[in-house]
């Protein structure tokens, strides 16, 4: 049975980011160089900063200008974010095409087409420059479902139950 080599971690549920990571510590430790590149959380969120110690198996990027999240910031705020994350895209795409490492995680990405930063078609031309030997790794809230035909493994996250605080 072949590999599997892309893979989608999408749903409304905690964990997305949390099973990539997992599963990219695990080909690290295989020997495999593994990218994470952020995208849409800010440059204060520190939740994945962690990884930053596992340099240099797994090297973690965020292109983003401002500290707050994508959508915390005002539309000229926004505005100019775009073009950070289209610039993290391209960053992406040549990774691929240079197979500059063996496995990408390209992290919310599946958010940028519902939010029209990006169409779907681009994700689907990112998802064809993966190389015989690497590995894709996705995540967002969003579904994606046109992305499912690429994509070997598809997971979706929701949560089942939501613990309410007792007033």
């Amino acid at each position: 049975m072949p590999e599997e080599r892309i893979f989608m971690y999408c749903g409304t549920g905690y964990g997305r980011s949390a099973a990539a990571i997992g599963q990219s510590i695990r080909y690290a430790c295989e020997g495999r160089s593994v990218f994470v590149v952020q995208f849409l959380k800010g440059k204060a969120r520190a939740e994945l900063d962690y990884l930053k110690k596992l340099e240099p198996e797994i090297k973690l990027f965020s292109f983003d200008k401002f500290d707050a999240c994508y959508s915390n910031l005002n539309e000229e705020e926004k505005a100019e974010e775009r073009l950070h994350i289209i610039n993290a895209l391209n960053y992406a795409k040549k990774v691929l095409v240079t197979s500059e490492c063996d496995v990408l995680v390209l992290d919310e990405v599946l958010d940028l087409a519902e939010l029209g930063i990006i169409p779907e078609e681009d994700l689907i031309s990112l998802i064809q420059e993966v190389a015989e030997n690497d590995i894709l790794i996705m995540t967002g809230t969003e579904r994606c479902e046109k992305l499912w035909p690429y994509a070997d493994r598809v997971t979706l996250v929701q949560s089942l139950k939501e613990t309410v605080p007792l007033v």
